[in-house]
């Protein structure tokens, strides 16, 4: 319940598993750029199968918003590379560190 959250705590938990050519061109520097942007906190790391997962915590609204950026078909955030799906899964914050990293 976000009633139970301390005011200014993160409210939602987002998942998101790009699939595409994301790898090698940039893809995670723009998702943290863009993450940051929404004062979210979390990363984006990528995966041995070839696709990038993005974990970010904050309002479900900015979450929400990023979101809508990696679906965003074509690109008019200059994302670099090509996306061909994401899959988002939700749930409640865990307390990530601040910032937002790179792996």
């Amino acid at each position: 319940m976000a009633a139970d959250l301390p005011t200014g705590a993160p409210d939602a938990r987002l998942t998101a598993f790009v699939r595409g050519g994301v790898q090698g061109v940039g893809f995670r520097w723009w998702a943290r750029c863009r993450a940051l942007e929404l004062g979210l906190v979390g990363s984006a790391t990528n995966l041995a199968d070839g696709r990038v997962q993005v974990v970010a915590e904050g309002s479900r609204a900015a979450c929400e918003r990023l979101l809508a950026l990696l679906q965003e078909q074509p690109s008019s955030a200059g994302r670099p590379g090509t996306v061909s799906g994401v899959s988002a899964q939700w749930g409640r914050p865990r307390g990530a560190d601040d910032g937002f990293a790179q792996r």
